[in-house]
């Protein structure tokens, strides 16, 4: 520890004053037919594992998902070849010799392995906000930009950036809608993700094991799932983007440039372009501009980084103070003083995201506690960084580990912030944790047997938090045709009724439906509606518009919902279905094997009165 690295111009970066042992060379490596054996396993181990993974995905049963979503149903053959991936990198990781080529390689297979698995299983796409994103990109495609009679959702015509860049795709592509490509959303989003992760992590090193094990560690402990096809997936995409940049141009850049006299100048150009990209973030999501603006203000804390972090920071504020103040103004002034009322709460705006697990599924809640053990462990194993890697100090890194943490006190955004404020940390703490693991002067058997298990254990980390939840974010065929049913039939002004979210395309043509949640309603409904199915149904269906009919969707996403979560008994559904089967006034009008739909007619007398 306490090592202390020098900047050269040489392949290999941030050197420590650790020299090899004589005798051996800077790897540890004693004999060339080892160090040739390693290198043909690295070579070998890519494929195989690729294959074997490949071949695990045959004949899963997702039906039999539980409590623990695709952990429950994939074979033994997938986690083998997920443990072969990390062992095959960990040798790559052994020899200085492997080029960037097989780095990447083995990154993209781990982005291939854990995201694809999804998209190759499903028949339909997962999530059931990413069905929401395509209905407003859909009504903004029929509207031509602001959606009307939008209530709830009135939100997305004030940061519209994202859907209006998903709707000219589309205009100029002739596509009908981008159900599609968002599909492969998760997987071609970290793939783009890789460029400005291995762009910031080259700006403060230069060994490339190092900045390959960073990069390696980010996909290892990014389970907080916000990596979809959503604003906020695009919106983080540029914030890497902009934070990569910065840290090119700052004075402890690792990076050569032609002319020492210019470090830390902003050439013109790419200073625009910098602008330019925090522009589409401002316009496009409500809180990355604000984690934007306290990572920039945390950078430009050392005086040597004012001269590159300010003119970014200033634009950025100029930015989104004009964007919030006209845009955004019709969504921001109703909403001013609870954020301001926010501001002096911050103890709950932290824990607000660790709710209580108390009525949620077992399953739901090993998944919660493992999530948190993660984050914590990544936080830990970054401040071990820290202390005994002195010279990341001068990268700006361990400030933007802790950049979050102002927004994270300030507001609970919706319950979400924590896992946001992880998500925002998470490029910076994985270099650190890289940098504490990945270094010279260890040989390389004994630092695999620390390396290997601990690779092992964050993505057993990962699979939990990002597979475990997977009984609900799964939708089947007859799922998809119940909502279309209703969405399509259901005449202007009709009201959809469901128990939970876990409907897809629940929101298509959502500026011509009101959308109740029944589980999301208070307290004394809920307990309503499961003393009375019928009774608690009708309070929200009866009299509904007068003269348009209310649909009731019920489903097997929304049971494995309610038995998730706990929001109501895990029988309601069923107890539902049964009641309105029978009751008067309530038709069934669509069902197949997976969702039943009912139509509720408003008594003519009633319309009369």
């Amino acid at each position: 520890m306490g090592e202390r690295p020098t900047l050269t111009g040489g392949s290999t970066g941030l050197r420590t004053g650790a020299e090899a042992p004589p005798g051996t060379s800077a790897t540890g490596e004693s004999s060339p037919a080892r160090a040739a054996a390693r290198r043909w396993a690295v070579r070998v181990v890519l494929p195989t594992a690729l294959a074997l993974w490949l071949l695990s995905l045959r004949n899963v049963d997702l039906d039999k998902m539980r409590d623990l979503g695709l952990l429950q149903v994939l074979p033994v053959l997938f986690w083998v070849a997920l443990a072969l991936l990390t062992l095959g990198f960990c040798l790559a990781l052994g020899d200085r010799r492997t080029g960037n080529g097989w780095f990447a390689a083995y990154v993209l297979g781990l982005i291939a392995v854990i995201h694809a698995t999804p998209t190759l299983l499903y028949p339909t796409l997962r999530y059931s906000w990413a069905w929401k994103h395509l209905a407003i990109v859909d009504a903004m495609l029929r509207h031509g930009g602001d959606v009307p009679n939008s209530g709830d959702l009135s939100i997305y015509n004030e940061w519209p950036g994202f859907f209006q860049l998903n709707a000219l795709f589309l205009r100029a592509t002739g596509l009908e809608s981008a159900v599609g490509y968002a599909a492969w959303a998760p997987a071609f989003t970290n793939a783009l993700l890789l460029g400005p992760l291995l762009l910031m992590y080259r700006s403060v090193a230069r060994d490339r094991r190092l900045i390959w094990g960073a990069a390696w560690i980010f996909y290892s402990c990014s389970w907080v799932g916000q990596d979809y096809f959503a604003p906020q997936a695009f919106a983080f995409l540029l914030f890497v983007t902009v934070i990569a940049l910065i840290l090119r141009q700052l004075p402890s850049s690792a990076l050569p440039r032609p002319d020492r006299r210019r470090r830390g100048a902003w050439p013109p150009g790419l200073l625009l372009l910098v602008l330019v990209i925090v522009a589409a973030i401002v316009s496009s999501h409500p809180l990355t501009p604000l984690m934007l603006l306290s990572a920039l203000v945390v950078l430009s804390l050392p005086r040597r980084n004012r001269r590159v972090v300010l003119p970014v920071l200033a634009g950025a504020l100029v930015l989104t103070a004009a964007w919030d103040a006209t845009v955004a103004r019709s969504y921001i002034s109703p909403h001013l003083s609870s954020m301001l009322d926010a501001l002096v709460q911050p103890d709950a705006n932290i824990s607000s995201g660790l709710a209580t697990l108390g009525t949620a599924a077992p399953g739901l809640a090993l998944v919660s506690w493992i999530d948190r053990g993660l984050s914590g462990a990544v936080f830990l194993l970054a401040a071990i960084g820290f202390v005994r890697r002195p010279w990341t100090r001068r990268t700006g890194l361990p400030l933007l580990v802790i950049s979050p943490l102002p927004i994270l006190a300030a507001n609970a955004y919706g319950g979400e912030m924590i896992f946001r404020a992880y998500l925002f940390a998470l490029p910076a703490a994985a270099f650190m944790i890289a940098a504490l693991l990945v270094h010279r002067g260890t040989r390389p058997r004994r630092r695999m047997l620390v390396i290997y298990p601990l690779l092992l254990a964050m993505l057993g980390g990962l699979v939990f938090g990002y597979y475990g939840k997977e009984a609900v974010n799964r939708f089947t065929l007859e799922e998809v045709a119940a909502a279309r049913y209703v969405t399509s039939h259901a005449p202007e002004g009709s009201r959809i009724v469901t128990l939970t979210s876990a409907v897809p395309g629940l929101f298509m043509h959502y500026d011509q439906h009101e959308r109740v949640l029944l589980g999301q309603q208070e307290i004394t409904d809920r307990r309503r509606l499961v003393r009375d199915p019928v009774e608690g149904v009708k309070g929200f269906v009866y009299g509904a518009t007068a003269k348009e009919p209310a649909y009731i969707i019920l489903s097997r996403a929304q049971a494995r919902d309610l038995y998730l979560t706990g929001e109501l008994p895990a029988d309601t559904a069923k107890r539902l279905e049964s009641a309105l089967s029978g009751a008067a006034g309530f038709a069934r009008v669509y069902h197949n094997d997976d969702a039943v739909v009912y139509r509720y007619e408003t008594p003519r007398e009633t319309i009369r009165r």
